[in-house]
């Protein structure tokens, strides 16, 4: 049976906004890099701190990650190429371990996501909010932007080889069907890259179109690269899971519910329900584990199909049940006004 979700001590709200403001925080220090990185001292020191920021907030707690990430891709307010750079650079860390990746290519991945648009951040935040079609000259810059990035990674004292041809490769124009431990590092992260930044794409909404569930998005990938096997499109649905903990389901006698927490089967998380099959709010979200009972989950949902009725504040008390479990110290506060 679900149980009512309470929370019963002040110690557990606040340590679920201190984690959320740390997400927050690395936000703000990404999109000040990104925004102007010709003005900032020592770029390439700065976002490697950032790398290590990343690294020990998704070390805390990798469910958590992945909860305040999809409210990230959701609901942002550093704009979109900021957020889009820090759910992609989340999403390659996580899938690092699971494609057997070395530390240094790892490293390399992580640094391409958080930079791979560097060399059109206004053009990616101006077509976030641009309900048209992007124009002629927009189209350009668009299919210039991998090249351009890479080149400003240079001037700004970049020297990483993977890092910078990652960057420069991630959107190919005739993708090799080779199996991923076939091609040289480079190939490798950026095929990997290219996959992640889709799907980040696909999941975060914009003016011109709502954003896609998780499920579809991971099935748009698999499905386009079916000939190939896309392994990086099945290494996200073992590593992130089909319903990541922060997206909404629907289950099967109606109910909307938020997943929280992953469970060792792909379908099977532990879940908040939160509005009954009338599209109703619920007075108090109820904890449900579909691994041990019914309902089970029927179908994932994309935000923008019931959002509107479930609050901001309901998310983050949510989101508190999900820090609760790993009452483990928090990683230190960095000052984003350094970055």
């Amino acid at each position: 049976m679900p149980h009512a979700f309470t929370v019963t001590t002040q110690t557990v709200d606040e340590h679920y906004e201190d984690l959320r403001g740390l997400w927050a925080e690395l936000e703000a220090a990404l999109s000040l890099l990104l925004s102007a990185p010709l003005q900032v001292q020592n770029f390439a020191a700065r976002l490697r701190q950032l790398t290590d920021w990343l690294t020990e907030l998704v070390a805390h707690d990798s469910d958590a990650a992945l909860y305040l990430m999809f409210q990230l891709a959701a609901d942002s307010t550093a704009g979109y190429s900021a957020s889009h750079a820090l759910v992609s650079a989340t999403l390659c860390h996580i899938l690092g371990p699971e494609l057997s990746l070395p530390a240094h290519e790892r490293r390399a991945l992580v640094c391409a996501a958080f930079t791979m648009n560097i060399g059109m951040t206004q053009l990616q935040d101006q077509l976030a909010l641009q309900r048209e079609p992007p124009t002629a000259a927009q189209r350009a810059q668009i299919e210039r932007h991998p090249l351009e990035s890479q080149a400003l990674l240079v001037r700004l004292f970049i020297d990483d080889p993977l890092w910078l041809d990652a960057v420069a490769a991630h959107h190919p124009k005739a993708r090799s069907r080779a199996p991923l431990a076939q091609l040289g590092p480079a190939e490798r992260l950026a095929r990997t890259l290219a996959s992640v930044d889709r799907y980040a794409a696909m999941i975060s909404p914009r003016r011109s179109r709502n954003a896609r569930s998780a499920t579809d998005s991971v099935r748009v990938i698999v499905g386009s690269e079916a000939a190939a096997q896309d392994e990086v499109g099945y290494a996200l649905v073992r590593s992130v899971g089909l319903c990541p903990p922060g997206t909404l389901v629907r289950l099967d006698n109606g109910d909307t519910a938020v997943v929280l927490r992953r469970s060792s089967t792909a379908l099977q998380p532990l879940v908040a329900r939160v509005l009954d099959a009338a599209g109703q709010p619920f007075r108090t979200p109820a904890l449900h584990d579909t691994a041990r009972a019914g309902p089970r989950i029927a179908a994932a949902l994309a935000r923008s199909a019931r959002a509107q009725r479930i609050t901001p504040q309901t998310m983050a008390r949510l989101g508190v049940y999900v820090g609760r479990s790993r009452p483990a110290p928090l990683p230190a506060r960095r000052d984003a006004a350094a970055f």
